[in-house]
């Protein structure tokens, strides 16, 4: 089954709205675990406007699932940060200084030789690699020839089409997904997913083993409840 990961960067911007530490990061992620989640996904930026650097040390003390780290591998520090920490999974995204949210995929093919030296950086010192890409074939045909482990399909334009029609806005991702394990590369999914559109995305998308879900089971949670939250994303994964 389809594994979730609950990123909690959204967490973080609230308590940094105040200055304080209300709402407790550390207890939210610890909870999250705890009602059912796989995985806690983090992406600290330069600015730390939401993940601070210091929550990552704190987040490796007590995570006990499967801790991923997302972020822009061309920041000297967000490397170091990855190696002194050892998660289980570094996610590589191609941001630029000052995104707001990440908006795109790697080009793999012109950043090849890159991918390859960074990535071999990671897969030396134990840490599974994932990097973000479209679902595009020339770039899953590149990402194998980086060595990643895995990929993360970015996917907004998913999110955005599936009202309109829904298969068509899975099929690009359907071929990506097979694609992919052909490939031998394991295969992750963000960026948009919701309790709308989750459920059908993993039975369309073959090999399927994790998705990284933040904004929207955040602002789910200030309805329904972080508890049921979760364990309704579980539900749509089954």
């Amino acid at each position: 089954m389809t594994k979730l990961s609950v990123n909690i960067n959204k967490i973080a911007t609230l308590r940094n709205s105040r200055g304080h530490n209300t709402p407790d990061l550390i207890q939210v992620a610890k909870d999250c675990e705890r009602f059912g989640a796989q995985g806690i996904t983090v992406h600290p930026r330069p600015d730390e406007r939401h993940i601070r650097y210091a929550d990552v040390y704190d987040l490796k003390k007590v995570v006990t699932t499967e801790f991923n780290i997302e972020g822009n591998c061309k920041e000297q520090k967000f490397v170091n940060l990855v190696l002194a920490v050892k998660p289980t999974q570094v996610t590589l995204v191609p941001d630029v200084q000052g995104q707001l949210t990440s908006d795109h995929g790697w080009d793999t093919i012109k950043n090849k030789d890159y991918l390859k030296d960074i990535i071999s950086v990671f897969k030396n010192a134990g840490i599974r690699t994932s990097i973000f890409v479209d679902a595009d074939l020339k770039m899953i045909e590149g990402a194998k020839e980086t060595g990643t482990d895995r990929i993360e399909l970015y996917t907004e334009s998913y999110a955005k089409n599936y009202q309109h029609n829904c298969a068509e806005a899975v099929k690009p991702f359907e071929l990506a997904g097979a694609l992919a394990y052909e490939c031998n590369l394991g295969v992750n999914a963000g960026h948009d997913l919701s309790l709308e559109n989750l459920h059908f995305f993993t039975q369309s998308v073959p090999h399927l083993l994790e998705v990284s879900i933040g904004h929207a089971l955040i602002s789910d949670a200030l309805y329904y409840g972080l508890e049921n939250t979760v364990m309704m994303y579980r539900k749509q994964l089954q």
